[in-house]
């Protein structure tokens, strides 16, 4: 956890509270098309947008947390580049 950046230790504590979220499409399904993570039937994971300084739009870092509840998740993973590759979050 402490390997990440300061927004992306922010979005993940939001995730954990609940809320609120900065983005409206924080929160929505993540379908795992890429496959490089762990398989889990559609809805396991949810995707959460991570602010990139300086970026127009939602940029490229994500988290994406894998459980049936959000506020408790059983893995979150991160991404900075989009969903080309993944480091799992460790508390």
């Amino acid at each position: 956890m402490a390997a990440l950046p300061s927004e992306a230790q922010s979005v993940e504590r939001t995730i954990r509270r609940g809320g609120p979220f900065a983005f409206a499409k924080d929160g929505i399904v993540f379908g795992n098309r890429e496959r490089l993570l762990p398989s889990h039937p559609r809805g396991f994971y949810r995707e959460y947008t991570v602010p990139t300084p300086g970026a127009r739009d939602r940029g490229g870092r994500r988290i994406v947390c894998g459980g049936t509840q959000p506020t408790a998740p059983l893995a979150c993973y991160y991404t900075a580049d989009h969903y080309s590759s993944f480091h799992r979050i460790t508390p």
